[in-house]
């Protein structure tokens, strides 16, 4: 079913979008950790992936993301997207006057609690990657701790295309991996929120000692700690349980996949751009 753009709002929602379908992995985890709480999701899957595209692309596709949310309801903007979070964060927090959520900083202040962890690998999207901002954010608070960081360009389309058991994703996996494990890392952030849906094959590609951190977790959690410490925020917030999904394409591919993710998910509901 086609929606037209223009929305009259109707209530208020905590509001999460992506480049794809990967970001319900931060929906999955905002329903773990408030499940009373309305939230309403657009996958940007017409123009996925985001992280081979350049920076101005990126800001004016995540302007659009948010646009969508926000004139649907969101009152909170939760960035799910590393892409979008390490290059146009800035200009979205300038342009939109909503609280605006980012899936790095979280991620960056769980690895660096850990007193014991020295070494810290960091894989995600070429453009994240590029754009150093782990690697900025955690030496601003932990300059002593080691970071390295590989672009993995292909995780994502395999993701998207659900080849998440296959063994041609596994080799991939490892040879992506192997740089990190030379360096004889500690920790890993999963520096895209598609990742967690291959975190078995990282795990036991990586090894078993290195700790994983899931940065759509760590992500949910801050959001958590936001509405608990402004009351006068999350009263203001709808909060019956219901969760809507929007996407700029779908296919029943696409729906498999969600379903696969999010178990209870409803209908993805097609936004013409």
């Amino acid at each position: 079913m086609d929606t037209p753009f223009v929305f009259i709002r109707d209530d208020l929602m905590i509001g999460v979008f992506d480049s794809g379908i990967g970001g319900l992995t931060v929906v999955r985890a905002l329903m773990q950790h408030l499940p009373k709480y309305n939230i309403i999701y657009f996958g940007d899957t017409a123009r996925t992936p985001y992280g081979t595209k350049s920076p101005e692309t990126v800001i004016k596709y995540a302007i659009e993301d948010a646009e969508i949310l926000i004139q649907r309801g969101a009152k909170i903007l939760v960035v799910g997207c590393n892409t979008a979070s390490s290059v146009a964060t800035d200009v979205l927090r300038e342009r939109f006057d909503v609280p605006i959520f980012e899936v790095i900083s979280p991620a960056v202040h769980m690895a660096i609690s850990r007193p014991n962890k020295r070494r810290i690998g960091i894989i995600g999207t070429r453009a994240t990657v590029n754009s150093g901002v782990y690697e900025y954010k955690i030496k601003a608070l932990r300059p002593d701790i080691e970071v390295y960081a590989a672009p993995c360009p292909l995780l994502v389309p395999l993701v998207e295309e659900g080849w998440l058991k296959k063994a041609e994703t596994r080799r991939i996996v490892k040879k992506y991996l192997h740089p990190l494990k030379l360096k004889q890392i500690d920790m890993l952030i999963l520096g895209c929120t598609h990742y967690p849906l291959l975190k078995e094959i990282i795990q036991v590609k990586i090894g078993k000692r290195v700790k994983i951190i899931d940065s759509s977790e760590a992500l949910s959690t801050s959001v958590k700690d936001f509405l608990q410490n402004n009351p006068h925020i999350a009263d203001n917030l709808k909060k019956d349980g219901n969760c809507q999904f929007y996407v700029s394409d779908v296919t029943e591919h696409m729906r498999k996949l969600a379903g696969k993710i999010l178990k209870r998910i409803g209908k993805l509901e097609h936004i013409r751009l």
